[in-house]
């Protein structure tokens, strides 16, 4: 077989079809438009989204608004109130032990403690972020607060 043996398969092309060359064709007059009417015109049909003169369904449905930021970092938040309920005096509070204890959903998950409720034993949290009241009420009652580092969307590409 060599270069000039190449042909596409039977019936995969087909002749161009040349309208308006003579009534011979068979496309010829009109070309194959019909008589009179928008469509047989120059430029001429409707739009793909055209309903017949009722308002399109893009023109009724409400505009897009707004963006979804990618690069948001969704906190899970804890509550005071849960941490003293969840754990003794003394305890270290962790990404881990929050998880085990069913009050993280995912182990990879940021997290941010509030200050809702109040704490009567001392704990050792470590979390990625937490408000200054939860920090004031943890460091009242002898705890300690350490923020652990987070790093924004690690694998997206740095360009």
């Amino acid at each position: 077989m060599k270069l000039h043996d190449l042909r596409p398969n039977q019936g995969a092309t087909h002749k161009r079809k040349r309208v308006g060359r003579g009534s011979g064709s068979g496309l010829g007059k009109t070309a194959g438009r019909g008589t009179k009417g928008q469509n047989s015109r120059t430029g001429g049909g409707v739009p793909a989204t055209f309903e017949g003169g009722q308002l399109r369904m893009m023109k009724r449905l409400p505009k897009m608004r707004g963006f979804n930021n990618r690069f948001k970092v969704y906190y899970v938040p804890i509550n005071l109130d849960s941490l003293s309920a969840g754990f003794e005096g003394g305890a270290e509070v962790s990404p881990a032990s929050l998880y085990a204890n069913g009050l993280l959903g995912k182990l990879s998950d940021p997290i941010v403690l509030l200050g809702d409720g109040d704490v009567d034993k001392a704990l050792h949290v470590k979390v990625h972020r937490a408000s200054k009241s939860a920090t004031a009420k943890i460091e009242a009652v002898g705890g300690s607060v350490e923020i652990l580092p987070f790093e924004i969307n690690k694998n997206l590409p740095r360009s």
